[in-house]
């Protein structure tokens, strides 16, 4: 390569890589992109004759020629008639005094800001023992889905191709409320129920629909983060209100926020407590929502699953006169989280605005998944499933609890193992969950911090592992188990 030019002293950043992929054309247009980028090449900076550089760099003018033209194409050069070609003035112009810098737009807006982090469904891998909030991966019928969805496709109905409607398929919605009747002695007809995609779109839909912006809205603390964020999506204030025994604490409820809008509330199996929530409190609820002129949103996400008693009624059960329950129900956990299918059940009035909010927001379903679904619930396979997984769950919680037992004796307390996908194991205040489940993950293990689920201030945040045995095989447990014990016997202050 040739000696530079001195009159261009910019060109002695440039160092063509002869071992490089790229040609030089391409390593010249990047140079000059990063430089204008930069600010190493200034607005106004004229760049050396075409002729000039391509004999500095010894490549043919035509290679240079060309770089300039596309650079002059995208913007990031000007040619001026007889003066030479330049950086384009108009890349490096200044930001007005009273317009936002570019740092502050990429802090986005507050709404966003509030949804900083993972929820705790995504902080472990699906294959990682003990992780929260999957069911049996390994159980889902392929086989008889994949017949179901063939047989949609094969018929190949003009109507299919349309978007159909809004509310979601009639099939579906019929099947649904046949289920509902019968498992969770829902009184519902079709027209009640709008199809989802999975119940946190249908959280955000129930919020978008029932209240404004800074509205409050009663949730359950410790409770389900990802509901959390849909309604600080929707823009309202989440006050947390203590779970015990019994479930939500309604009075607490009505001194922390007495002009709540709504409530977000898991009756059959709270999350992550496991609590059931008793009558007495579902009663004093109801008589809240009515005094109130508020509404209730039930999540009821895997109360199938009860290992020493038959499910309890849904408290949409016992709604019947009210119009202040609206259901939310999902197949995530019955079937598998993949398939993002869920549902809302509503009264009348609400109907026509929840349609509306859902049409709106673009949270449709796709029609293949609907009708399969609906096949699927109408000839039986969902009941056979549960019952074959509820076997199969009974089994893994059993090994859970042995592996506990034997293992995690004065470490992890258990409690409410009786329904649902995952054991609450209480750890000793000297404890750091987080940490624990920091260190977990780095060896694989799912478990799930309980103080992450705390909302608002408490005065005394309990520390737990949220320890999930729907997707992890019995023979894993125990040795997960040992894992953990060992992390808590580390953590300072232990024995």
């Amino acid at each position: 390569m040739k000696t530079r030019a001195t009159a261009y002293p910019v060109w002695n950043a440039f160092l063509p890589a002869p071992d490089s992929p790229l040609p030089l054309r391409e390593q010249l247009l990047r140079f000059l992109r990063k430089g204008v980028a930069e600010g190493s090449l200034a607005a106004g900076v004229r760049l050396p004759a075409s002729r000039l550089l391509a004999d500095e760099l010894g490549v043919s003018r035509m290679t240079v020629t060309g770089v300039y033209e596309q650079l002059i194409g995208e913007g990031f050069l000007e040619a001026r008639q007889g003066a030479g070609t330049y950086i384009a003035a108009r890349i490096d112009a200044p930001v007005p005094a009273d317009l936002p810098s570019a740092h502050a737009a990429l802090r986005g807006s507050q709404r966003g800001r509030l949804l900083t982090g993972l929820d705790s469904m995504s902080l472990a891998l699906p294959d990682w023992p003990l992780t929260p909030g999957l069911p049996a991966l390994d159980a889902f019928p392929h086989a008889v889905w994949g017949k179901l969805e063939g047989r949609f496709w094969r018929n190949q109905a003009a109507a299919h191709s349309a978007y159909g409607d809004p509310q979601g398929l009639l099939s579906l919605g019929e099947a649904l409320a046949d289920y509902l009747g019968a498992s969770r002695a829902i009184a519902c007809r079709a027209d009640n129920i709008i199809i989802t995609p999975g119940a946190q779109a249908a959280v955000s839909i129930a919020a978008l629909a029932i209240a404004d912006h800074g509205q409050q809205a009663w949730v359950e603390s410790p409770g389900y983060d990802a509901t959390h964020r849909s309604l600080a999506l929707a823009g309202l204030d989440s006050v947390g209100v203590p779970v015990d025994a019994q479930g939500l604490d309604v009075e607490a409820g009505r001194r922390l926020a007495p002009e709540a809008r709504l409530a977000l509330v898991s009756p059959s199996h709270q999350y992550p407590s496991g609590v059931t929530m008793s009558l007495e409190r579902r009663l004093a609820l109801l008589k809240w929502a009515d005094q109130a002129d508020a509404m209730i949103l039930e999540d009821d996400y895997d109360s199938e699953f009860r290992y020493a008693c038959a499910p309890t009624p849904a408290l949409k059960a016992l709604d019947a006169n009210h119009g202040r329950v609206i259901y939310i129900g999902t197949l995530s956990k019955l079937l598998i989280p993949g398939l993002r299918l869920g549902f809302l059940v509503a009264p009348d009035a609400w109907i026509d605005v929840l349609q509306r909010v859902r049409n709106g927001s673009g949270y449709r379903v796709p029609k293949a998944l609907q009708a399969t679904a609906a096949e699927f619930i109408s000839q039986g396979h969902l009941g056979r499933h549960i019952r074959r997984a509820k076997a199969l769950y009974s089994e893994r919680r059993d090994a859970l609890l042995a592996a506990l037992a034997s293992e995690a004796h004065g470490l992890l307390t258990v409690s409410n193992a009786s329904t649902g996908l995952h054991l609450l194991g209480h750890l000793a205040d000297s404890c750091d969950d987080q940490a624990l489940t920091h260190a977990a993950r780095h060896r694989q293990i799912g478990a799930g911090a309980l103080s992450r689920l705390y909302v608002g201030h408490h005065s005394r945040v309990q520390q737990g592992l949220l320890l999930g045995f729907g997707n992890t095989p019995a023979g894993s447990m125990r040795g997960a188990v040992q894992t953990l014990c060992r992390l808590i016997d580390a953590q300072p202050g232990q024995r």
